[in-house]
């Protein structure tokens, strides 16, 4: 099946994914809060701190951030977690979407 491919601008691209930051903040904070770091047409680089419900699973903020791009037409996947003491740097990886110049 072939992926849907989005051209888009980095600047409106830029918008979407802080409208997912807003929206995951709004559901997660204060047990886990994101932040954009870098961003660019071959990934998001986003910080995540916070205490992290561990019942819930460590890793599954950063599904559930996913799943927040996705329903605002991202697509991506997790390419790295780097750990640290109150949280994570999570790298995503875009794969429907394309950023012209």
């Amino acid at each position: 099946m072939l992926e849907r491919i989005v051209n888009t601008n980095l600047s409106r691209f830029r918008r979407k994914v802080n409208v997912a930051i807003r929206k995951f903040n709004k559901y997660r904070s204060p047990e886990a809060k994101a932040k954009l770091l870098r961003l660019d047409d071959k990934e998001i680089v986003v910080d995540f701190t916070g205490t992290f419900c561990q019942t819930c699973g460590f890793y599954d903020y950063f599904d559930d951030f996913r799943i927040f791009l996705e329903e605002i037409g991202i697509k991506t996947k997790i390419i790295e977690i780097n750990k640290k003491i109150d949280g994570a740097t999570v790298i995503f990886c875009p794969k429907n979407v394309v950023i012209t110049k």
